[in-house]
């Protein structure tokens, strides 16, 4: 999350600069985009620096901050905080929202470090726990609330984000139902479409149930994970560890059995004692082999809060992503969402999923939402992953794959392979190892080898970092791509004749000819209506398409693109993919205007 000088806290919503006359603004903070850059960053850090949060000294005897709700609050709530009797409002003044109430509100000098590693390069309150949201505003301030099940209070700070006081706190706001089932989303558990998996966030633990299809019901299994489930620098904590530490609550699946491809069923998830999720409609995908299919794919999406609030890690094309695939949704031509890595960005601020699974309900709750790992929900020094840079916060997997159970090879092996319509999919982590005769290349050249192509005549393969990029990269040592990646596993996807290759990782859009190894090996032509065609009947190599423009700050590309590089775009937007058993269509659809704004298709015999 972010802050919201005026804010939340807990998460700590951070507002700043109260201004001189009620509900006037002043002294603006940039926008978010530019407060929030995409830096990989880590930092040599020995200690965090706690120091007790000394009261400010306060000449007014009348300084009082008050919320519009006594509570108890509801699932989602924009709730209105009043800072009143301020003698002389300053640009140093800023209100957080905390979460829990008794979360520490103490200085931590040194806690930026904590933004840092994840690549946060915005200034945001030095507290010793984790500041949500920031705004400039004027003395009455809004802040989006989701349930996060534990207790909120909001607090009123001086001295800016370097050296922050306490002035005035408010009272504690409880939610109503802390253990409501909430932010159900979907998930494919093999290539039948006869059952779907449901995940949902309770703060209750004891069994819960799916009910569906006018009377069948399946009982969920819970689990959670623990701070020392995190991963952590010997030195420094990382913000999974201490700083950004969020109850999770209890995380709910289930298997919803018996259903038939293509079809719709209603559904509800939760139990008496708990409380019920509303009445959601949902359609299977097609079953494998069948005729055609279709489905978005996107990545690095994260969030955005839904207030005029400055977050840690804002990712501002989120929420216009989001709405305008739930538009696509509403045509009732999307089978499945593939969401290829860099998933949350929560980076070891753990409320932030919370706020992430929010934002995708209304997606992921109709249709299967499947996933792919990348930097951000993995890689942390000495945890195996193959990049030991900070990107997870700490997480390591552990949050990710709680929430998106996939039907993956084992715990931590978030690789797997599903069939949809005439796609067999294959799905890697970028993040595990992938050199020759590791596990998870076995596994790859095995599938790959294996796929019956009169069921499924297309192989589309998915990854988070991409093989083929334009963009430079952060700094010259920190590459776009890692070239022993393409070394490794770029052969096995032209000896297995792979069509297509969706990665993501770069913040654009970007496709390529039919590529190996830096060569183009195939070029479209244009067919009758003007479209990019790739002729596969006379296979050559795959072609590669960036789909990372889901929601983080925009790349931009090199001045010079490479020979391979046909189309480029640094938009927000998604992938819309029909395929039939003779032709696939990929359009890229920028999320601004839902036009189309680039497109190909890839044929093989009896188009």
């Amino acid at each position: 999350m972010g802050f919201a000088p005026c804010g939340r806290a807990g998460f700590l919503l951070v507002l700043l600069g109260l201004c001189a006359a009620a509900g006037s603004c002043s002294a603006q903070l940039p926008p978010p985009e530019m407060l929030h850059e995409s830096f990989a960053g880590k930092s040599e850090f020995r200690t965090v620096n706690r120091r007790p949060l000394e009261s400010c000294l306060n000449p007014s005897p009348y300084l009082s901050i008050n919320v519009t709700t006594a509570g108890p609050l509801p699932d989602e709530a924009f709730v209105n905080v009043t800072v009143g009797g301020v003698f002389r409002p300053r640009g140093s003044h800023w209100v957080a929202m905390i979460t829990p109430s008794n979360s520490s509100v103490s200085g931590c000098p040194l806690s930026g470090v904590n933004y840092f590693e994840t690549g946060d390069t915005a200034k945001l309150p030095l507290l010793c726990h984790y500041p949500v949201k920031v705004r400039t505003c004027g003395a009455t301030l809004t802040f989006h609330v989701v349930n996060f099940r534990t207790d909120v209070e909001f607090v009123f700070f001086a001295g800016g984000f370097q050296t922050p006081c306490l002035l005035k706190r408010s009272g504690v706001l409880r939610f109503a139902n802390p253990a409501k089932p909430l932010n159900g989303h979907l998930s494919s558990t093999d290539s039948s479409a006869t059952s779907m998996k449901i995940t949902w966030v309770s703060g209750d633990g004891r069994p819960q149930q799916v009910q569906y299809a006018g009377g069948r019901a399946a009982a969920s299994v819970a689990t959670t994970f623990t701070q020392k489930d995190m991963c952590s620098a010997p030195l420094l904590p990382s913000p999974a560890k201490d700083f950004g530490w969020h109850d999770p609550g209890y995380i709910h699946s289930a298997v919803m059995t018996g259903l038939q491809p293509s079809q719709s069923y209603a559904y509800r998830y939760g139990s008496d004692s708990v409380g019920w999720s509303d009445t959601v409609k949902f359609r299977t995908p097609p079953a494998a082999g069948s005729d055609e299919t279709s489905f978005v794919v996107y990545g690095d999406m994260g969030k955005a809060p839904l207030d005029p609030s400055v977050e840690h890690y804002i990712q501002p094309g989120s929420i216009a992503v989001t709405k305008a695939v739930a538009k696509e949704m509403q045509t009732g031509k999307v089978d499945s969402i593939f969401h290829i890595g860099d998933i949350s960005y929560a980076t070891g601020f753990l409320v932030e999923w919370d706020f992430f699974l929010h934002l995708i309900r209304p997606l992921a709750s109709q249709v299967s939402y499947m996933t792919a790992i990348g930097n951000h929900e993995r890689d942390y020094a000495g945890s195996g992953s193959v990049y030991e840079t900070p990107d997870s916060g700490g997480e390591c997997g552990v949050a990710y794959e709680t929430y998106f159970p996939m039907p993956a090879a084992g715990k931590d092996k978030p690789w797997y392979s599903i069939e949809q319509g005439s796609v067999h999919f294959i799905v890697m982590s970028t993040e595990h190892s992938w050199s020759h005769k590791s596990e998870q290349y076995n596994w790859m050249e095995k599938g790959l080898s294996s796929v019956d192509r009169s069921r499924t005549p297309w192989v589309i393969f998915i990854g988070h970092r991409p093989m083929y990029s334009s963009n430079v990269g952060i700094i010259p040592i920190i590459p776009s791509v890692d070239p022993n990646f393409v070394a490794s596993v770029e052969p096995l996807l032209l000896r297995n004749k792979v069509d297509l290759v969706f990665f993501g990782h770069v913040h654009n859009y970007e496709r390529t000819c039919a590529v190996y190894n830096g060569k183009c090996r195939g070029m479209p032509r244009k067919d009758a209506n003007g479209i990019d065609t790739y002729d596969n009947s006379n296979y050559t190599a795959p072609v590669h398409a960036i789909v990372g423009a889901g929601g983080f700050s925009l790349d931009d590309f090199s001045l010079f693109p490479q020979s391979w590089s046909v189309s480029r775009i640094s938009e927000f937007g998604y992938a819309r993919v029909h395929a039939t058993r003779t032709s696939v269509l990929v359009q890229f659809v920028s999320s601004g205007t839902m036009e189309i704004r680039d497109q190909f298709r890839i044929v093989k015999g009896g188009r």
